[in-house]
């Protein structure tokens, strides 16, 4: 499987939807960290430089968030912003909201007002919207008073998004919007990643919680993780990353039989969904299993994602269940399993890649990643 991609990079209706997008959403950088036997890697696309703050580890410490305590230092937020957000989260965990719901209060917080208690603010303001979450005693979120104070903003913030249907499996930028009504929808995504990472530090680890309960955990099945990841496929590691005999593997093999649904493993947008499959430089057919004489990855999807990440799925059975184009939830089918492409047999070939980079010098460790997100590959069978 050394030639699984032939074409992906120059896919032009794929880089044309992704300049796209990246345009639209503002997506901002991305901060990624790996657990490794205990040791916290930085993988990082921004600004931040020496100073940037790395993940937590472990998957949640069981303890309630204390606003007046100690706060982790973070180089993108001041501390009395990291103090606010551990506000709303000690709101969602009294309300028992899931953790996946503190990540897209964050979220939104940073985009209505980076994370600051904001008055009233005269003829600049959007009409009578006052505090962290911009809200307006106007639209029936509370009095003046009330809304001054960012843990009942963070209760009201919280009351709305559990009445929005299954607003865990939705792309946070669209459960945000149904709360807020923002006349700028798409402004949400771009802050996920740093959610994500001030979730995870004020309660070591929760960020990588399951999102389908209260409970402290690492991601099991096909639960979604407070991160907003969730598995593609449940099975083996039958091929890995980079190996000694297969080190242009940019990509894990993950064993399942033909016509398993393949999953989004996280909120984003398609960016590729066609067939590339080769046999002596002539086109092949991705509606019949392939061979290792078979060059290309078969019928095949890209993912991009809040942060600027990609993930790709090779070698499914039939045409993909998904568009370039569209946008799709966490845990969303996108296509069956299959053999289609350079492939000995049925598997999911799964890959991440950072910096909106689909070609090998973008790709990362799977294993890794997915862990860091709180979904681990390893032993999800």
């Amino acid at each position: 499987m050394t030639h699984e991609i032939a074409d992906v990079v120059t896919a032009r209706p794929a880089r044309r939807v992704l300049r796209r997008w990246i345009v639209a959403t503002g997506t901002a950088i991305a901060i990624v960290a790996a657990c490794i036997a205990g040791t916290t890697i930085a993988l990082l696309d921004g600004l931040l430089g020496d100073d940037a703050s790395t993940f937590a580890l472990g998957c949640g410490n069981d303890r309630l968030v204390d606003p007046a305590g100690p706060m982790p230092h973070l180089a993108e937020l001041a501390e009395e912003q990291v103090r606010i957000a551990a506000v709303i989260t000690k709101a969602g965990q009294d309300l028992t909201v899931p953790p996946r719901g503190w990540v897209i209060a964050i979220a939104t917080a940073l985009q209505e007002s980076r994370l600051q208690n904001l008055p009233h603010l005269g003829p600049i303001n959007d009409h009578d919207s006052i505090g962290v979450f911009q809200q307006r005693p106007s639209q029936g979120w509370g009095t003046a008073e009330q809304l001054a104070d960012p843990a009942y903003q963070s209760q009201k913030f919280y009351e709305k998004l559990l009445r929005v249907p299954n607003w865990q499996t939705l792309e946070l930028t669209v459960a945000a919007q149904l709360v807020q009504v923002s006349a700028f929808p798409n402004a949400y995504a771009k802050h996920e990643p740093l959610a994500a990472q001030v979730v995870d530090l004020l309660t070591g680890g929760a960020g990588r919680a399951a999102g389908a309960e209260f409970a402290l955990r690492c991601a099991a099945g096909f639960d979604i993780a407070a991160s907003g990841w969730t598995l593609p496929v449940q099975g083996p590691i039958v091929s890995g990353f980079r190996t000694a005999d297969r080190p242009a593997h940019n990509g894990v093999d993950i064993g399942v039989p033909h016509g398993m649904p393949i999953r989004a493993a996280a909120a984003g947008i398609v960016i590729v969904a066609l067939c590339n499959a080769y046999l002596d430089g002539a086109r092949y057919s991705c509606d019949a299993d392939g061979s290792p004489a078979v060059a290309g990855c078969g019928w095949y999807v890209d993912i991009l994602h809040a942060g600027r990440v990609i993930t790709r799925y090779c070698h499914m059975q039939s045409r993909p269940a998904v568009h370039v184009g569209q946008n799709v939830g966490a845990g969303e089918v996108i296509g069956l399993s299959g053999s289609s492409g350079n492939s000995s047999g049925p598997h999911l070939h799964f890959e991440v890649h950072l910096k909106s980079d689909g070609g090998p010098a973008g790709a990362v460790e799977p294993i890794i990643f997915m862990n860091q997100v709180g979904v681990p590959l390893v032993g999800s069978v």
